[in-house]
């Protein structure tokens, strides 16, 4: 029993001999060696370091590069760790040719930020690196760090450009990733892509003393690794878009684009005057930036999606569609007469032609181009018809291409006139302006050349979009498919037009005919507020055993279409031809 007894009382002691060394362990390290710990907790902390992933590169259909990564020398600064901030702003401004006070905007902006690392310097020659390397040994507070940085290969308006985000962008972005030194997709395709392109960001946890140094204490498994960002394979066609540009007049202000009819793959995508995007990775100065948005010739605006004009000539389609669908006129129908001009209450309306174009039927008037047939077509209709029908036709609403920022253009209403003009306006004038082209009604170049690219592709209209694929995934993205409003026996009679505008005597579009390919296209040359010249449009598509491509020519303030824009797609359609022909 005596033993029974012993065993019974074990368990108790042994709990208590565990809570006498805790006791003990407690008062040692809270007493005897209290000190000490306080001292390691107050001089060491825990820091995540954020790893950035290395940003997908931009190439053609071809894996041509467009956008691509190089080696970039960087200079960060730990602000915690400044000594002497003035001399430390008098150095990297000395060396570097950096404005004081946009250092000092900059380590203000960042006061909070003690122990991250902010980035000053980008994009350094690695001459002036090895030059000033060992002065950095007085400034501890300074590094240089090897990163990537952006290279465009050749100007364009699609690609975009990255920059360094800003409080308002990073502040909406830092729970995604991103730090205060990111690189960021600020227009195009660099936006618009921005989260495929920009991958997702790792971090490292740190152990660091108070000046920041890492202990390196948790150097095991306690970091996440960044997933690089994917490679987006485009549709553009790199010969295309360089052999375009090198054709494109001068100091001319317009845009050109090549589509596939097929598909509304962009082949190629000019705007001029362009712009070399890499001076956004190259410590622009506020000067520079400024030159940049009071230049005239606005460089900055991508005339593709962003500018819109009036459409002139190019427009009349839309109506011819319109009056034949609504069995106003057919194949047949000759309207008024063109002695030159067309009366309408007290206003003379001129045909382009003066001395008149006699009576024409619908496939004639769009040959020869005749204002008066268009005259007389839209007092069939009322403004609302004409603005339905031409919205319809996916002109005057934005196509949904995969680039942001994409304008809508205008078609006024009467409403509009009313509240712009007065109640008394009249409403048949502005009608006879729009018929062909002229007046408030804005389109985009891109509208024009996705609307006849669907006239090509027997009224069926495909979503104009860059994205084939990325290196990575094959494409999985799908894009838009509509058909115009439109039958099949109509459709065909305004192809024949077309064609009979460039293949034609008396047609307006001769100039951009090419031997061996069947070329349809249509003129317009629209007047401005802005300059005494009209626009110049040529637009149409090209057919070898089928239709294959869409394109549309536009010069601000260049005159007439047929001698200013449609020589330019008979170069284009040559030069497709010969590339075909060359692969």
């Amino acid at each position: 029993m005596p033993n029974n007894k012993l065993l019974s009382k074990i368990p108790f002691y042994g709990i208590a001999l565990i809570f006498i060394i805790l006791i003990v362990s407690l008062f040692k390290l809270q007493v005897v060696q209290g000190e000490d710990y306080k001292q390691i907790a107050e001089e060491n902390y825990v820091r995540i370091k954020n790893i950035q992933p290395v940003r997908g590169e931009i190439l053609d259909r071809e894996y041509r590069p467009i956008a691509i990564n190089k080696p970039s020398y960087n200079l960060y600064i730990i602000l915690g760790k400044i000594r002497e901030k003035d001399k430390v702003i008098d150095f990297v401004s000395r060396n570097f040719a950096i404005e004081k006070e946009k250092i000092k905007e900059t380590i203000y902006q960042n006061r909070f930020r003690l122990y991250q690392e902010i980035r000053l310097v980008q994009n350094i020659d690695y001459e002036k690196l090895i030059a000033i390397s060992e002065q950095l040994n007085y400034f501890p507070s300074l590094f240089f760090k090897t990163e990537t940085r952006r290279e465009y290969l050749y100007p364009n308006h699609f690609t975009g450009y990255v920059g360094r985000i800003d409080e308002q962008e990073f502040s909406k972005l830092k729970d995604k990733g991103y730090s205060i030194n990111s690189m960021l997709g600020k227009s195009g395709l660099e936006k618009y892509y921005e989260e495929m392109l920009a991958g997702k960001s790792g971090y490292e946890i740190l152990q660091v003393d108070a000046a920041g140094n890492n202990l390196q204490f948790f150097k095991h498994n306690l970091e996440k690794k960044p997933e690089n960002g994917e490679s987006l394979i485009l549709t553009i066609d790199n010969e295309l878009q360089e052999y375009i540009s090198s054709i494109f007049p001068g100091k001319a202000k317009g845009c050109i684009v090549v589509s596939d009819i097929k598909n509304g793959e962009i082949l190629a995508y000019i705007s001029k005057p362009d712009f070399d995007q890499n001076i956004f990775g190259n410590n622009l100065s506020t000067d520079d930036w400024n030159k940049i948005l009071q230049d005239p010739s606005k460089p900055m605006l991508d005339r593709v999606i962003h500018g819109t004009y009036p459409p002139g000539s190019v427009y009349k389609p839309v109506m011819a569609f319109l009056g034949l669908e609504e069995n106003v006129i057919d194949k047949k129908t000759k309207l008024t007469k063109c002695d030159g001009g067309m009366q309408f209450g007290d206003r003379y309306f001129k045909c382009w032609w003066e001395k008149g174009h006699g009576r024409l039927n619908v496939v004639d008037a769009i040959k020869q181009s005749c204002d008066v047939f268009f005259y007389d077509l839209s007092t069939r209709f009322t403004l609302e018809q004409i603005n339905n029908y031409t919205k319809k036709n996916k002109l005057c609403v934005r196509t949904g291409i995969d680039l942001p920022g994409e304008r809508a253009g205008f078609f006024p209403t009467k409403d509009w006139y009313k509240q712009n003009y007065g109640r008394y306006i009249s409403i048949t004038g502005q009608k006879v302006n729009i018929a062909i082209g002229q007046g408030e009604v804005l389109v985009t170049p891109l509208q024009i050349c996705s609307f006849y690219a669907a006239i090509g592709n027997d009224g069926i209209w495909k979503q104009p979009h860059f994205l084939l694929k990325t290196v990575e995934h094959q494409k999985n993205t799908t894009f838009k498919q509509e058909y115009l409003p439109v039958n099949r026996e109509h459709l065909e009679l305004i192809q024949k037009s077309l064609y009979k505008v460039v293949n034609e005597q008396y047609g307006t579009g001769t100039a951009a005919g090419v031997y061996g390919v069947k070329v349809y296209g249509k003129t317009g040359s629209a007047e401005n507020h802005m300059g005494k010249e009209t626009h110049a449009w040529f637009t149409g598509y090209a057919e070898w055993e089928e239709p294959e491509i869409a394109f549309v020519v536009f010069l601000e303030n260049a005159g007439h279409g047929g001698s200013a824009a449609a020589p330019l797609a008979r170069k284009i359609v040559k030069f497709y031809d010969w590339m075909m022909k060359e692969r």
